[in-house]
């Protein structure tokens, strides 16, 4: 694998597996963990690294408590050493298992010993998270890290997440509970929503200690936001009985398993397809439109000539949710006869597309959380018509104007904006949400969020989005009223305001200026 400077590590989906209490020292038994997790990756067609823990354990335990008995991690630590040699055998294990290797240095020298050996990621322990003088070493690899952040707070997570940006570090942060085993109501697995929203550029992982028979925790992870999975593993034997937090390799598949399931069941990111099953099914339930006497062809229908019920008889007929008063017979109906859809044919109509519109932007404010007050108007753009305003157009809210103007401005995907000027406005943009090329005399540019457009008087510009956008626009009093638009198509400044704009008075009631 090249994980060189040029190339981001991909944390998605990432298992890591790491060697329960350093495989009590011996390489052969280390190897056999490796290898039955590399069957295990293999099995579930899953992305999985081992890791093994390296500490230089001359200068990482004090002289003076080399043989102290108070301290209860010193006497396991020299019990479990290994050569650097014996270490290179178990990375090489890892290569040969198919699996990425991975190691968590705990002191400078053990992260040369990282280069040494080759290994291709670097873990941060949670007691090694603010060890400044380790992390400043660790960032001088050039090496995708994971950074485990047990025990701290938001606040000192944005030191570790600060720290790592500013050295231009690829790395990913784990949820972390350093209770060992943690019980359910320790967990906290909304920490991994906060992580999410708060770092939305970083992978969030989830570091588990809770106990290797509890198989559901994998799934709520995962439904929170959790992408990258560490359990510790061992393989039990006559001599070698495993603790409280870790996993054998029976107990592996099934917490694996278990996140297969979770994956499954929450479906991609996307909005949903529904597939035919289900329409069938919902369309079994829905009430049709039936004749209450006798109606003659070209008869007008009102919501007194008919009444609703179950079942409908098939797609081709009205279902109750589509009638509206009025509609006009196209055929003569008996008593208890379902009426046809061509009965009620659709038509274009204003108000439905502006309801669609008022509805999408609401959705879309929503999700990139731009909140608005009560103190606002909205104008639809239709420069084309209304019938056109899927392809061309946009939403903007006036939330200010005076001296300066800010505008938010909506796309819809696959929107288009018409090349125009301002003779007076001067204006930039701020992307907020989504994403957007604009041209600007002729020039074409992608805007992300957080990226500005300066644009100044007279200077051709238009946009277009294919995600859909909300940006801001901060310009100079807004002078729309006296027609400061110029645009390159001169069909458009010939249509009558009504015809390419749109007011709405009260968007919350779907009040516009023409209610026809």
């Amino acid at each position: 694998m090249d994980f060189s400077a040029k190339t981001k590590f991909d944390f998605e989906n990432l298992f890591t597996f790491e060697l329960a209490n350093n495989h009590q020292g011996s390489v052969e038994h280390g190897k056999r963990i490796i290898r039955e997790m590399g069957l295990i990756a293999k099995e579930f067609g899953i992305r999985a690294a081992t890791k093994i823990q390296l500490r230089d354990l001359n200068s990482f335990i004090h002289p003076a408590y080399v043989t102290s008995k108070e301290h209860r991690h010193i006497g396991r630590f020299l019990g479990t050493r290994l050569t650097e040699e014996e270490f290179a055998e178990l990375v090489d294990e890892m290569r040969k298992s198919g699996l990425i290797t991975m190691a968590t240095p705990f002191d400078e020298e053990s992260v040369d010993a990282i280069e040494r050996l080759g290994v291709e990621i670097v873990k941060v322990a949670s007691c090694s998270s603010e060890d400044w003088p380790l992390l400043e070493k660790i960032a001088t690899l050039g090496k995708p890290v994971i950074a485990s952040v047990g025990g701290l707070t938001l606040r000192e997570i944005d030191k570790v997440v600060s720290f790592f940006e500013h050295r231009g570090a690829d790395f990913a942060l784990m949820h972390c509970v350093g209770i060992y085993p943690t019980p359910a109501e320790e967990l906290h697995l909304n920490q991994i929503e906060l992580m999410r929203e708060r770092y939305p550029q970083l992978t969030i992982g989830f570091s588990t200690h809770e106990s290797p028979d509890n198989y559901s925790v994998i799934g709520l992870a995962y439904a929170k936001g959790a992408r990258i999975f560490e359990k510790h593993v061992g393989i039990p034997t006559e001599t070698i009985k495993l603790n409280a937090y870790s996993a054998n390799p029976d107990e592996v598949r099934a917490w694996v398993q278990s996140y297969k399931n979770a994956v499954a069941s929450c479906g991609p990111a996307s909005e949903r397809t529904i597939n035919e099953s289900e329409s069938r099914d919902m369309q079994s339930l829905k009430r049709g439109v039936f004749a209450k006497s006798a109606i003659r062809k070209g008869q007008t229908i009102l919501h007194d000539d008919v009444f609703f019920a179950m079942p409908m008889l098939g797609v081709e007929y009205l279902e109750s949710g589509k009638f509206k008063n009025p509609a006009v017979a196209d055929k003569d109906y008996l008593p208890g006869e379902p009426l046809a859809e061509s009965a009620m044919p659709r038509k274009f109509t204003k108000k439905d597309v502006i309801y669609s519109a008022v509805r999408e932007a609401k959705a879309m404010l929503n999700i990139a959380k731009v909140p608005l007050s009560h103190d606002f108007t909205v104008e639809i753009s239709h420069h084309y018509g209304l019938e056109n305003f899927n392809k061309i157009g946009c939403i903007i809210i006036d939330c200010i104007n005076r001296e300066y103007a800010r505008k938010l401005v909506i796309q819809f995907a696959g929107q288009f904006h018409p090349i125009h000027y301002h003779k007076i406005k001067d204006e930039s943009f701020h992307i907020l949400s989504g994403s957007m090329e604009a041209e600007v005399e002729g020039k074409k540019k992608m805007l992300y969020p957080g990226d500005t457009l300066w644009v100044p008087r007279g200077v051709w510009h238009s946009f277009w989005t294919n995600e859909g956008v909300i940006f801001e626009e901060i310009s100079t009093t807004s002078m729309e009223s006296n027609g400061d638009s110029y645009y390159i198509d001169k069909n458009i400044a010939s249509q009558p305001r009504e015809g390419r704009k749109t007011k709405l008075l009260n968007w919350g009631r779907y009040q516009f200026e023409s209610a026809e």
